[in-house]
């Protein structure tokens, strides 16, 4: 299920599909913004709106009561087998550390805060 309102005319080619509300961040927030769109970006998308690659994270399956925070250090440090999606399986993610990945998931819960998902 997507919790992304879509446009309601057609997009002009090159366009998103979606619009997404980016809250005004803190620090921490920004941090990890920048780490996501280092490691998580090219898959999730910007703003983790998703790609053909990736799953969004503006969606109710990554919530904080389903996916809670340690579930993005697991799977950035083990990897995860495909469960939700169709993308294939999520390799490990080199070079980051539980910190990074916490400050990229803060950026993440504003994102879905923002965007209606608690």
């Amino acid at each position: 299920m997507w919790l992304l309102t879509p446009r309601a005319q057609e997009p002009q080619a090159g366009t998103a599909q979606v619009t997404v509300v980016v809250p005004p961040l803190t620090a921490e927030e920004t941090a990890g913004q920048d780490l996501f769109n280092a490691n998580c970006a090219a898959c999730h998308g910007p703003n983790g709106i998703g790609t053909d690659k990736g799953p969004p994270f503006l969606s109710r399956i990554y919530e904080p009561k389903h996916h809670g925070d340690m579930a993005f250090v697991i799977a950035a440090h083990q990897g995860v087998r495909a469960h939700h999606w169709q993308f294939g399986n999520m390799p490990p993610v080199q070079g980051v550390t539980d910190q990074d990945v916490l400050k990229i998931v803060t950026y993440i819960r504003a994102l879905q805060r923002a965007n209606g998902i608690q």
